[in-house]
């Protein structure tokens, strides 16, 4: 078994779960505990400057063994948390070897299995090792896959001190999917003149373009009175929010949209007579387009406070990350870096846009340009969720590849 497939599951057993609305950061204990483990490790592989903050963000640097000057220094980045969407408690990933191209019954008891029937892109990877979970978690490539593949490349890279490098500036930030966005990553004291997140999908991906991310959250208050005697009376909070989500436009939703297409994601609707409350995220990568859809939601809600009382429903509406294009589209060397060190890798780069966010959406736009490598993966946020074995080797191979690409090339 690879270095790099051992660190991603020995990362998988920590519980690093976010959780919304506690207004804490890190959001879960979990994270931290991987915080301070990952922060060991660092120590015993020799890397400098490690330091655990008091909101569990890990830095380290590999300090540079050239005597170059000029030597641009690089981040990598990856997030400790794993989706608010599926349990990430007592993983139980498993390897299957040479995979047959079939199903793969992740679960017998509860019947789950993982097919080509339903996610085509497990033919191509017939005759390749899987990771996979029991059907009852998700996996965590999102982003422990990241979290391995830096810290393998760092590994290698002190095993390996005739590959000629400056220096590398290592972080490890919490609670990216709820948002956070590395807001407390001070990037003056991280010292990386550029980045790359390393949070994205299948092998060969290279994103430097995100959604503009917004989220509403839409509370209705209703009045429960006995059904007998409730004409004229009752105020049915759950039929107002069906009614609600009923306005908006249903060909607009992921399920329904690819590409550079944006759409309105309902995440959850919580609620009965009393009280209902329906959250939404809103996505779109063109700027005049997300405002429009920002501006369709205030609009609805106005509609349904006008009939029914601007006391029975309210909605508060804010921006979550914006779209990185416009800050890296004046540094495209840095893309090109990604692309040559894939190449040099035997993987084919395949620039799409993000149909989400990254920490590099934040951070690009305060100052610290950071496109998104690959990790891999499948199937995220969800209990279908794998990776191939040589996608995580691949992953490794590409970071040192840019790290020497930029000693080499930028000199």
């Amino acid at each position: 078994m690879s270095s790099v497939v051992k660190r991603f599951l020995h990362y998988t057993a920590f519980d690093t779960q976010s959780v919304e609305g506690t207004g804490l950061v890190p959001s879960s204990g979990g994270q931290f505990l991987l915080a301070h483990d990952v922060a060991e490790e660092m120590k015993t592989m020799g890397m400098m400057d490690v330091s655990v903050d008091g909101h569990a963000y890990v830095m380290g640097t590999l300090p540079a063994n050239t005597a170059k000057k000029k030597v641009p220094t690089v981040g990598f980045i990856a997030h400790l948390d794993t989706s608010t969407e599926i349990s990430g408690a007592n993983v139980k990933a498993r390897v299957v070897s040479n995979y047959d191209g079939g199903d793969i019954l992740l679960n017998e008891e509860q019947n789950v299995v993982l097919s080509p029937k339903d996610f085509p892109e497990l033919e191509s990877y017939k005759g390749e090792g899987l990771i996979v979970t029991d059907g009852t978690t998700l996996l965590g490539v999102d982003d422990k896959g990241g979290m391995a593949q830096i810290m393998t490349a760092v590994e290698y890279l002190i095993a390996h001190p005739e590959i000629e490098h400056g220096a590398v500036k290592i972080c490890f930030t919490p609670d990216e999917e709820i948002g956070h966005q590395a807001a407390y990553l001070d990037i003056e004291a991280f010292g990386a003149d550029f980045a790359y997140t390393v949070d994205g999908g299948p092998v060969g991906e290279l994103n430097y373009e995100t959604f503009n991310g917004a989220k509403a959250v839409i509370t209705i208050h209703g009045r429960n009175v006995h059904p007998g005697t409730a004409k004229g009376k009752m105020i049915n909070a759950a039929l107002i929010g069906a009614e609600c989500v009923s306005m908006f436009p249903q060909k607009e939703t992921p399920a329904e949209t690819e590409n550079y297409e944006g759409f309105y994601h309902l995440l959850s609707f919580r609620g009965d007579v009393e009280k209902a409350e329906l959250e939404y995220i809103i996505r779109d990568h063109d700027v005049e387009r997300f405002e429009e859809r920002k501006a369709f939601v205030k609009e609805t809600i106005l509609s349904l406070q006008q009939k029914y009382g601007f006391r029975v429903i309210g909605c508060s509406l804010r921006d979550q990350y914006y779209n990185m294009a416009g800050k890296i589209r004046g540094a495209m060397y840095i893309v090109e870096i990604a692309e040559k060190a894939m190449k040099k890798a035997g993987v084919n780069p395949t620039v799409v846009p993000v149909r989400g966010g990254t920490d590099g959406s934040s951070l690009s736009q305060r100052g610290l340009l950071t496109p998104n490598l690959f990790t891999g993966g499948h199937n995220y946020h969800g209990r279908f969720e794998y990776v191939p074995v040589f996608a995580l080797e691949k992953g490794v191979e590409v970071i040192v590849n840019i790290i020497a690409n930029i000693c080499g090339a930028r000199s």
